[in-house]
């Protein structure tokens, strides 16, 4: 087994890990929001909040780095064109995600603290959780996009 090879494998695992965990916790949000008492809103949006941080940054930190360097090791100039736009998209999912993160700590405080007063969540958490939808699409359709890019490698 080569280094390229090797990294090449962590950096699909990673970006599989880095997807999934967005859209999976994305899915029992969005639909715990939907369907859910309070003290099941707060049990899920504790647990997305523990999934960005103990599965979603360590890859959003690991992605750019392996794959820079995989670029390199495979003889890529950084400025190929499916590179750049790759980054741009990259970008433009972390654009979104930051927000997102904050606004995902915000809702599950907000949350917990309903469940705990055994009351209804208050009017701002449904608006973060709109916001935190309207996020979460750009950023899905930038990442599924990198994928594309990553495989196909396209000439421009």
């Amino acid at each position: 087994m080569t280094t390229y090879f090797v990294l090449k494998a962590l950096h699909i695992l990673s970006s599989v890990l880095l997807v999934g965990t967005g859209f999976g916790s994305a899915f029992y949000l969005y639909f715990t929001n939907r369907r859910g008492p309070v003290a099941a809103i707060a049990t899920t949006a504790r647990l997305v909040v523990r999934a960005d941080w103990w599965f979603t940054t360590p890859t959003v930190l690991f992605q750019p780095i392996s794959g820079l360097w995989l670029a390199h090791l495979g003889g890529y100039e950084w400025t190929t064109p499916w590179i750049v736009v790759t980054l741009v998209l990259y970008v433009i999912a972390g654009l979104c995600w930051l927000p997102v993160v904050w606004l995902q700590l915000r809702m599950a405080d907000m949350a917990e603290a309903a469940a705990a007063a055994n009351e209804q969540l208050p009017p701002r958490y449904w608006r973060y959780a709109r916001l935190w939808e309207r996020l979460g699409y750009p950023a899905f359709v930038a990442m599924l996009a990198v994928f594309f890019l990553m495989v196909l490698k396209p000439t421009f």
